[in-house]
């Protein structure tokens, strides 16, 4: 679907619905919403007043407008009380009627951007409409023969605006197709089986990224990884036919000079557990055990497009983590990139070794600041559910900055602690590490085992193991890839630009 932007008011605009968005407080009409119940002779009042709305979050009515109107429809939706709303809960509202229009068979709708959401803020509540609206209405389909006929898509969103928002508008929908549209690809990448996901799938579609302006790709292979020392990455990779991949891409948007900011992403394109396999039961989302691969990878994409004047690096250990006769062991050491030593374990702690490799080759990019994502450790969901993304990290400015988008965004993170004391359950008797100290304060430990291969720079590990696919419908979440933290370190870079 697309979205427009046009010049003019609501009511006078064609439609085969309009979109009025209304708090729980609505009983007395204002503003778009007035003026529309008097063009239609009180269609809005009088469902109000009848109790039939009630204007609670994302309660949706459709009125037929019988002519009154040029829009065929008037599609309400609630917002619930004004005190308690906020950009996630317009989010919401927008992928839940657009999902309403669109099993009615409705191809195109209208909305205004109303000044009385957040009158300061209206860039980010039309970004917020556009968000909601698109990333709710995703669908992965591909795959589907059977019924294809059937698939019901909304093909526009014109949002109207007057003439002193306009510019304003437009500009920040544009913005926000971008985003979205990396959204769109990340959650693509995640929702492909394993079988199409192969790690070099991964790295063709680095690599197809690069063909936009000032981005480039390397793709580092077995060979090459070997001659440099990631032999944690290879550990994993031994048991595998598909051969690992370590990919690179690089944003210039400012003098080559100035520091980057390094992205590192797990790529696990599928994971078993190896040799410590996991359970059969739920072992086909571990084709989703590269979602934080695909993020970085989302991420460059848009700050590319958008023309960020920031450097921006991501780095991707791409692999699948298979158990075989040359797979490694529970028991085996490997010396990693850093040349600090690994005693394995635990072979489905694996994650964590691969971006041990990546996180030391981070530093031969000087970088500002590295961020890793990573669908890491199920302890994470265990301490935080479904919905909330986990933070440990080194530097507390740089955290703080991602808790600021991450409130914009609503993409949450919550930080967890890494105090001194959990770095002792690390130490292995025989190598300097162990890759698994056992349940306890799993998540912490995974991060207290990562932070010894960043070195001094400044660092911010994200656990999205819980946010990272969902099983069931989320307001603008459809069941399966969210694609998540694209969105909020595209937020995070651009308030860097700001700074």
């Amino acid at each position: 679907m697309k979205i427009i932007v046009r010049k003019g008011k609501l009511a006078d605009t064609k439609s085969q619905a309009i979109i009025l968005p209304l708090f729980a407080e609505s009983r007395k009409l204002s503003g778009t919403a007035l003026e529309i119940d008097k063009i239609s002779e009180g269609l809005i009042s009088e469902i109000i007043k009848n109790g039939d709305f009630e204007a609670k979050p994302s309660q949706i009515s459709v009125i037929y407008t019988r002519g009154s109107l040029p829009a065929q429809r008037i599609a309400l939706v609630g917002l619930g009380k004004h005190k308690e709303f906020n950009l996630e809960k317009l989010r919401g509202a927008y992928a839940k009627v657009m999902q309403h229009l669109r099993n009615l068979n409705i191809k195109e709708a209208a909305t205004e951007i109303n000044s009385d959401l957040l009158p300061r803020k209206k860039d980010q509540v039309a970004q917020a409409v556009a968000e909601g609206s698109l990333l709710g209405l995703y669908q992965y389909t591909p795959y589907k023969t059977v019924g294809r006929e059937d698939l019901k898509e909304m093909e526009q969103l014109m949002i109207v605006a007057d003439e002193k928002d306009f510019s304003l508008i437009e500009s920040a929908i544009k913005k926000a197709q971008i985003i979205i549209q990396a959204v769109y690809f990340t959650r693509d990448l995640i929702s492909a089986p394993a079988n199409e996901m192969t790690p070099s799938i991964m790295a063709q579609k680095a690599q197809e990224i690069a063909h936009r302006e000032n981005v480039s790709c390397r793709v580092l292979d077995k060979a090459k990884m070997k001659e440099m020392g990631m032999n944690a990455l290879l550990a994993v990779a031994a048991g595998s036919n598909q051969e690992p991949k370590f990919i690179i891409l690089e944003y210039t948007g400012s003098r080559k000079k100035s520091l980057p900011i390094v992205l590192v992403g797990k790529g696990l394109t599928f994971d078993s557990g190896g040799i410590s396999i996991k359970p059969a039961e739920k072992m086909d989302e571990m084709k989703t055990d590269m979602s934080g691969g695909a993020a970085v990878m989302g991420v460059i994409m848009a700050a590319a497009d958008l023309q960020l004047p920031l450097n921006i690096v991501a780095l991707v250990p791409a692999t699948e983590n298979l158990p075989g006769g040359s797979a490694y062991k529970p028991g085996d050491i490997v010396k990693s990139y850093s040349g600090k030593t690994i005693e394995v374990l635990n072979t489905d702690a694996e994650g964590r070794l691969i971006l041990a490799d990546a996180l030391a080759y981070a530093a031969e990019f000087k970088p500002a600041a590295v961020v890793d994502v990573a669908t890491l450790t199920g302890a994470c969901i265990i301490a935080l559910g479904d919905d909330v993304i986990g933070m440990l990290g080194t530097d507390d400015k740089l955290k703080n900055e991602i808790n600021k988008a991450a409130q914009t965004t609503g993409e949450l993170v919550w930080e967890l602690p890494l105090w001194e004391n959990y770095h002792e359950l690390i130490k292995s008797d025989i190598a300097d590490y162990k890759n698994s100290s056992g349940r306890a304060a799993g998540t912490i430990t995974a991060a207290a085992f990562l932070s010894k291969f960043v070195g001094d720079l400044p660092w911010v590990h994200l656990d999205i193991a819980g946010p990272a696919w969902t099983t069931k419908d989320k307001p603008y979440v459809p069941k399966g890839a969210a694609g998540v933290a694209v969105r909020l370190l595209v937020e995070f870079l651009r308030n860097r630009v700001h700074k």
